[in-house]
């Protein structure tokens, strides 16, 4: 049988965001591909130059269906603040109007990870994304980048808070996880769709209901900081370092979102990830990176961009994330 091309037709929810716009612009950068945004009627986002748009009625089954038609790949990527039925919406949507694969909004976590998918509020909700796919009768492919470094680290969700020079180390600070920059989303996003659908592997077929996992460093806390004190010219004198357990950290935060604290969801996340059982490390399921062509990134190069973007006032507020 001859391999199947590459897709041609991509659209993606939330092109306007990060993480979607860091996906268009690096598909747009190959030149081989159709990208279509599809967003909400009136809204302001900024989107790369050369890409199509689609505005739709996400209140509108009907509205979603016909911007998916005759598309091939759908990636979703939403925002902390999207209606909580909104993903469910959109890949019934596109599952009725023919979309063959929806990268569902599964970034952070192991997926095939049943320590974190039976235990925890986030991975409960991302693999119950994977099977909103699969229930509709749909294809997924997610993409396991781990926690975003440039966000995690400018908001403090690494436990280094760099605007007050405070860090709260979990456990001996020492246990490694995998994280991702945005730029290296794009790329391996990119990478993906420009493989042949199916063939000879590597093609996007042997990633039919599987994650891809790919990373761009496996670094703890502790390096970390180290990066951040080369960056900035600080040494661990000039911050105030505390000590916690990651599971105590996360079984009271855990306790607080009870109590409807908007950041306790963000830490019961992120001290899960830490735990020192290695789950927040999935470099044994075998990277992506190689196959897709992905450079390896410099540590403290990634930490500078963070750096700058404290510098320039990037905190919880700034993002919407505020109390």
């Amino acid at each position: 049988m001859s391999p199947a091309p590459a897709l041609q037709k991509v659209a993606i929810v939330g092109a306007g965001g990060r993480v979607g716009g860091e996906f268009a612009k690096a598909l747009l950068k190959t030149g081989n591909h159709t990208v279509t945004a599809i967003t909400r009627a009136g809204s302001k986002s900024s989107l790369p130059d050369g890409i199509q748009t689609i505005e739709v009625n996400y209140d509108d089954e009907e509205s979603i269906v016909a911007a998916c038609k005759g598309q091939q790949f759908l990636a979703i990527t939403l925002g902390v603040t999207a209606p909580p039925d909104l993903h469910g919406k959109i890949v019934k949507a596109a599952v009725s109007a023919g979309v063959k694969y929806i990268m569902p909004n599964v970034y952070g976590y192991d997926p095939e990870n049943i320590n974190l998918t039976s235990g925890n509020s986030y991975s409960a909700m991302s693999a119950g994304r994977l099977k909103e796919v699969t229930s509709a009768g749909g294809t997924y492919i997610a993409l396991t980048c781990g926690f975003w470094y440039e966000w995690s680290l400018g908001l403090g969700m690494y436990g280094i808070d760099i605007a007050n020079k405070t860090v709260v180390l979990m456990d001996d600070g020492k246990t490694k996880i995998c994280t991702s920059t945005f730029p290296q989303c794009g790329r391996a996003f990119a990478a993906l769709l420009s493989l042949p659908e199916s063939g000879a592997s590597p093609c996007l077929a042997d990633w039919k209901n599987k994650p891809v996992y790919m990373n761009s460093f496996l670094v703890s806390q502790r390096d970390m900081l180290d990066s951040v004190n080369r960056a900035n010219g600080t040494k661990d004198e000039d911050w105030t370092i505390t000590h916690e357990g990651s599971e105590q950290r996360h079984k009271d935060a855990m306790e607080k979102m009870k109590t409807g604290d908007r950041r306790a969801f963000a830490t019961a996340m992120y001290s899960r990830m830490f735990f020192q059982n290695g789950d927040g490390d999935y470099t044994s399921r075998g990277l992506a990176n190689e196959v897709l062509g992905l450079p390896k990134e410099n540590l403290d190069e990634a930490t500078k961009v963070v750096v700058k973007m404290v510098d320039k006032g990037y905190s919880l507020a700034t993002v919407g994330m505020g109390s």
